[in-house]
Formats: structure tokens, C-alpha cells, sequence
């Protein structure tokens, strides 16, 4: 059986990928974050969901994320579970779990002391400890085989990092002995020990997405209007991701039968927003919904207003895009051949390994 080419799905037959785990933060979060106390980290009311099929389910966006779009592109069965969900248990569990959390860093002090999300959110590390501690067993005894066996089937797809710039460096004044490049260099460290810790529990394939031009969000133009993104916010996550893409070939040697992909989402959205007609876009720097009056002033209004062309905007809230732009992230991580898009490869030749 195969899928119609013109959905950009690959073939049945031709991909071996079994399932997907996916780790994270608000980008790819798919309801964890419903289900701790963390009322102002959530995305669990309308206007969120608007286009979702199943309405407000914790995605910090319109519709579909980055995950459950390349989910899909990869003929995933359904969509992945949250991990928190008390339902995400037996076989549910065989096509991969969700353990992205919004508000979360890479770091575990991301996100920790921020009052508006109230030190709920799970990081990377945490993440990856529920993926051991709680699924890894579960998923041995489900399929009958051991990790060594299952994990190489499975895709593993990390998307972090932005907030450890915007929810902490950035608004931590205690940092200011901390230079930037000290910062971003203990940034990678940790999270090379992740991928290496997922790497010694199995995981071989990996599909490593970059921080989105976060400068260029809503909520960071408002800083200086007029003046467009600000490259101050960019240039930092920048150099966050020029480094993530270098670990595709660094730690191929130390990570031996390994495959690493990394995905340029800053460079995929940097081009919508800089010819949004190209690809149909028009609103480039304001939110599509109406933003909360909340400490937060991030996230979507409670039952807030919201625009009815959303595949013209690039912004769903504040900060988070819309569907559509994650359907252009996932759709050229699946299928580019630019290696400044994904490199050193594209996920669907990844999928074939």
C-alpha cells in the first residue's frame, strides 16, 4: 500500500521506522503539560485546537504540531501519546510516547522559577528518565523483545532549547557574569549527554530539530516596534543550533551504527518570514489569537478571539506558530534536498536505513 504522493507521505513498505519518541518543549507538546499543576503552561482551552480534530488538546497552536505532522508523513499510526496522559499505557505505547513538556529546557533550571508556569515543567533530562524508568520496560514486554532489538525501529526526535534562551539566560539577571558563549557551550554539553544517555539505552535513529527565529516573534518585536526581529535573541539561539548541527558528524564516531539528522527549522521559517507570499503567508509579526492579559502575556486569551485566516499567519500565539508553518517545517524535514534545510540527509532517506 502506499500513500498518496501528493500528501508528501512516504510509502508503507519503504519506510522501517516502527514508532517515534519525541522530547521537547511547547513545540512539541501534545497535552503533558494538561495534566500537571501548571495552569498558565497550558494549552488546554480554546482558542488552542481551533483546527485540531480533537479541539483543545494541549498543542500550543492551531492545529497540528511539528511531531504529529512528521508522525503522519512517516505513516505513524494515529497520533503519538503524551506521556502524562494515565491512558498512554499498554499497547498504546507500541507506535512511541510524547514527553514534551512547554515551558521546559534543556536544562532542568528552565522554566523552574518562573512564576507564571510554576516550576511544573519536565525537562529534557526528565524526559529522558521517563523514557527509561517507565516506557522502555513497558515496551520490551509489549513487543517481546529486548531494547537493543526495538529501539534502532523507532525514530527519536528532539526539539528544545528556545526556551533555555528566552524563560531563562535572557531573563536571568544573575547571569550577568555568564558570557553567552559559556552559556550556549554548557547548553550542548547537557544536551550531548542526552543523546548519548538515549544512544546507550538503544536509540539509533535521531532527528534533531533547531530553535525557530524566536527574535522574530510577536512577543519579541514588540520590544523595539518598527524595528523588525531582533537579531540579538536570533544570533543567541544561532548559535545554539550552528552547534547542534555539527554533532551530526561529531558524535557519529563516539555513537558508532548511529544515524543524526539535523532539521533547520530556524532557516525553514527565516524564509517564510522573509517571502511569506512564496508559500501563501501574509501576517508575519502579530499573533493570530487575542494574547492573555496574564503575567505570562504569551499564550492565547481564554476562549479569546481569533483570526479566521490562520494559514496566512505565520504566529498562532505570541510565540508559537501555526500549523501551517509546522506542516513547511515537517514537510521539508521528510523531503528536502538542501542540506542548509536537513543535513546531512533528509528524514524519509533516514526512515530506509
Amino acid at each position: 500500500m502506499f500513500a498518496a504522493a501528493s500528501n508528501g507521505l512516504l510509502p508503507v513498505d519503504k519506510s522501517k521506522i516502527r514508532g517515534m519518541f519525541v522530547f521537547g518543549s511547547s513545540v512539541v507538546d501534545n497535552g503533558n503539560n494538561n495534566f500537571i499543576p501548571n495552569p498558565l503552561g497550558r494549552a488546554d482551552y480554546p482558542p488552542y485546537g481551533v483546527d485540531f480534530p480533537l479541539g483543545s488538546t494541549g498543542r500550543f497552536t492551531n492545529g497540528e504540531n511539528m511531531a504529529d505532522i512528521l508522525g503522519k508523513k512517516l505513516n505513524i499510526s494515529n497520533y503519538i501519546p503524551p506521556f502524562n496522559d494515565p491512558s498512554t499505557a499498554g499497547t498504546r505505547i507500541v507506535h512511541g510516547v510524547n514527553y514534551g513538556s512547554g515551558g521546559s529546557g534543556v536544562l532542568d533550571e528552565t522554566g523552574a522559577n518562573l512564576s507564571f508556569i510554576q516550576g511544573n515543567v519536565v525537562s529534557l533530562n526528565r524526559q529522558i528518565s521517563n523514557f527509561e524508568a517507565m516506557t522502555l520496560p513497558k515496551l520490551e514486554m509489549q513487543l517481546g523483545q529486548n531494547r537493543s532489538r526495538l529501539l534502532p525501529q523507532y525514530l527519536f526526535f528532539v526539539a528544545c532549547g528556545g526556551n533555555d534562551y528566552s524563560l531563562n539566560y535572557f531573563l536571568n539577571s544573575t547571569r550577568s557574569n555568564v558570557t553567552l558563549e559559556a552559556f550556549t557551550a554548557n547548553l550542548i554539553s547537557t544536551y550531548t549527554l542526552g543523546l548519548k544517555r538515549l544512544y546507550s539505552l538503544g536509540a539509533r535513529k535521531f532527528v534533531l530539530a533547531s530553535i525557530v527565529p524566536n527574535g522574530c516573534a510577536p512577543v519579541a518585536v514588540a520590544l523595539a516596534p518598527g524595528k523588525g526581529c531582533v537579531e540579538s535573541i536570533n544570533n543567541a539561539v544561532q548559535m545554539f543550533n550552528i552547534r547542534i548541527r555539527n554533532l551530526t558528524d561529531s558524535l557519529k564516531p563516539q555513537m558508532p551504527g548511529s544515524h543524526l539528522v539535523f532539521v533547520n527549522a530556524y532557516k525553514i521559517v527565516r524564509d517564510i518570514i522573509g517571502n511569506p507570499s512564496f508559500k501563501g503567508f501574509l501576517n508575519v509579526n502579530t499573533s493570530c489569537c487575542k494574547v492573555s492579559a496574564s503575567a505570562s502575556r504569551i499564550g492565547c486569551a481564554r476562549g479569546g478571539s481569533v483570526c479566521t485566516n490562520r494559514r496566512e499567519f505565520v504566529y498562532f500565539d505570541h510565540t508559537h506558530v501555526t500549523e501551517a508553518v509546522n506542516h513547511e517545517i515537517a514537510t521539508k524535514a521528510v523531503s528536502s534536498n538542501l542540506r542548509d534545510e536537513v543535513y546531512p540527509y533528509n528524514v524519509q532517506k533516514l526512515s530506509q536505513i
